[in-house]
């Protein structure tokens, strides 16, 4: 069974670093709405118990638990990539971005990175960790928090697209969202460029534009009024805690 440790913090601090964070993305897979990233600089005299990957945690538990790193973290910030970003240079890299703006936007520039599985582009030692979210308490908390935050996102475009069920499969391809696709067509917050979406939307042709999609523009820009107040500022920007 892997366990999540400290042991690559604790490493990363004997070799001299003492501003580590934590890097991990949520919503790579889904159909709808932006990438979100994480980067948390966790503080090694306050500890948080129960950190592990966000997805096997119960969403009570998730919540009390992103509230603590909020609150005992050294710094933790989020970012994110729109659907424009992901349909024009695909979900990898947008992913990479979100966690390039996630790091940015940290109050406290760190100095070392432990990343879940990806390098990103930027001049700092990093250290890639496949399932880094199961193996390391850092990332944990990031995936964490950014998992957290996509939530009450999706919440509240689930309340603006209440036709695609988004509260409940999260904007995943399950068979109720692509029935929704089907049935209703898809918005300007779906991904053009993953085959679920066009496959379920017949009457929308893609070039690589979102051109060409529906126009929803009045419905785009209340999800982001509503979102925004808790979430990445114009959905691509970060928003970070000290």
């Amino acid at each position: 069974m892997v366990r999540c440790v400290s042991t690559y913090e604790r490493e990363a601090r004997e070799r001299g670093f003492t501003r580590i964070a934590g890097v991990d993305e949520v919503g790579r897979g889904c159909l709808f709405g932006p990438v979100f990233a994480a980067a948390v600089i966790l503080d090694p005299l306050r500890p948080i118990r129960g950190l592990c990957d966000s997805k096997i945690i119960e969403q009570e538990e998730r919540s009390q638990l992103a509230r603590q790193i909020k609150a005992r973290a050294v710094c933790w910030a989020v970012g994110g990539a729109d659907v424009f970003e992901i349909d024009q240079i695909n979900i990898l890299q947008a992913s990479r971005l979100a966690m390039l703006r996630a790091v940015q936007a940290l109050a406290v520039p760190p100095d070392y990175l432990l990343i879940d599985a990806v390098k990103i582009d930027l001049p700092i030692e990093q250290l890639p960790l496949i399932d880094g979210d199961a193996r390391c308490r850092a990332i944990a908390a990031a995936s964490i928090i950014a998992k957290v935050h996509r939530d009450a996102c999706l919440a509240e475009w689930d309340r603006i697209f209440p036709e695609y069920n988004l509260a409940s499969n999260k904007g995943y391809s399950t068979p109720d969202h692509k029935r929704a696709l089907r049935q209703h067509g898809p918005t300007l917050l779906h991904r053009f460029s993953f085959e679920p979406v066009r496959m379920n939307s017949a009457r929308v042709h893609w070039t690589g534009y979102l051109t060409d999609a529906p126009v929803q523009g009045e419905l785009f820009a209340e999800a982001v009024e509503s979102a925004g107040a808790g979430a990445v500022a114009e959905l691509t920007h970060a928003e970070a805690s000290a």
